[in-house]
């Protein structure tokens, strides 16, 4: 497992400084077919004993199973991991018993409740960055971030995140608390957030934690055309990952593993060094499910990427270039970041 020393980024202005390359660990639970417990918990561990500090959940990740896994792997790590271990929980989301989603709830007395279950599976009497998956549309992001603020006064939550939230309502939610960071897909190919949101968290001194670094392994170099997708797996109704545009898609790694070749790299160590480039208030959140995958990204933080690099990714990967939506339409809808 690579050991790497990197410079620390903060979060924001008002956030905590943390390991360049955090850990999403999602796909540990749900959205991607079935996984390794033991190795998801190793997984953690390695990134961890690496240097990670910021671990990032949501409660409704396999029903609570994801909360409950960082839970076991933070107590069979070592006493000074645990301690600079950092978690970020996303709350909100309603469930059905089957899985469905049914919508966001972000009203002051749902947000302290979600946070309480929170606490218990995490096993922790505090939640590091705390933040709402998605816009309520019926609940003021005012009061949303209220209820949180009040819990950073009781010292249940240190600090305050958003999700996917476009620029308005990011200042809307500045204007009543510290902002630590924005959670926002941010990648080679998803990078929307460049015209309005990014100036603009920037502006205010919030920092930015990015998922889909990898497009959810569309860019990671390792996905083929006839890959099967097992039950349950997003990607299987991914708008990106069906048919022409597929190819499509495909076709722009092709072109992007020239890049990597040439410089001697992988193709997703290329579109991670790519995220991290773009500025020491952005940390990619790696999706990494086992260890083999958390060392391959972890190589990122030794590339530099030349003037002449950017240049040739950009030519290779041009803004707007991908196929499809990032979401299928009827969760484009829930998105504030694209509304």
């Amino acid at each position: 497992m690579t050991t790497i020393a990197p410079a620390f980024r903060a979060l924001g202005s008002t956030g905590p400084r943390v390991f360049p390359l955090g850990l999403g660990c999602m796909g540990m639970s749900a959205l991607y077919g079935s996984a390794d417990r033991a190795e998801s918990v190793a997984t953690v561990h390695a990134a961890l004993d690496a240097g990670v500090t910021l671990l990032d959940t949501g409660d409704f990740y396999g029903m609570g199973h994801n909360e409950l896994l960082i839970n076991e792997a933070l107590r069979t790590t070592s006493g000074a991991a645990r301690d600079r271990a950092l978690v970020s929980v996303k709350f909100g989301a309603l469930r059905t018993a089957e899985g469905g989603f049914t919508g966001i709830d972000g009203r002051p007395a749902a947000v302290k409740n979600f946070a309480a279950y929170s606490l218990e599976r995490l096993g922790t009497d505090h939640i590091d960055i705390y933040r709402i998956a998605r816009l309520d549309p019926d609940v003021p992001i005012e009061e949303t971030v209220g209820a949180i603020a009040e819990l950073v006064e009781s010292g249940h939550v240190r600090h305050i995140g958003l999700s996917e939230v476009g620029a308005d309502t990011v200042r809307r939610a500045a204007a009543v608390a510290p902002i630590a960071d924005l959670q926002i897909e941010y990648s080679l190919i998803s990078r929307a957030i460049e015209k309005a949101i990014l100036p603009t968290v920037r502006e205010l001194g919030i920092g930015v934690t990015a998922y889909g670094v990898l497009s959810r392994g569309l860019i990671s170099g390792h996905f083929s055309r006839d890959r099967e997708l097992g039950p349950g797996d997003f990607r299987g109704m991914s708008p990106r990952f069906q048919g022409d545009n597929l190819d499509h898609n495909l076709a722009l790694v092709d072109r992007l593993r020239k890049v990597a070749d040439d410089k001697g790299i992988s193709v997703a160590q290329t579109a991670v060094a790519w995220v991290l480039s773009r500025g020491e208030d952005i940390v990619p959140l790696i999706g990494a499910r086992t260890r083999t995958r958390l060392d391959e990204a972890l190589g990122a933080l030794e590339v530099r990427l030349t003037d002449a690099d950017l240049a040739a990714i950009e030519e290779a990967v041009p803004a707007g270039a991908a196929a499809g939506e990032r979401y299928p339409a009827a969760q484009m809808a829930h998105l504030d970041s694209e509304n």
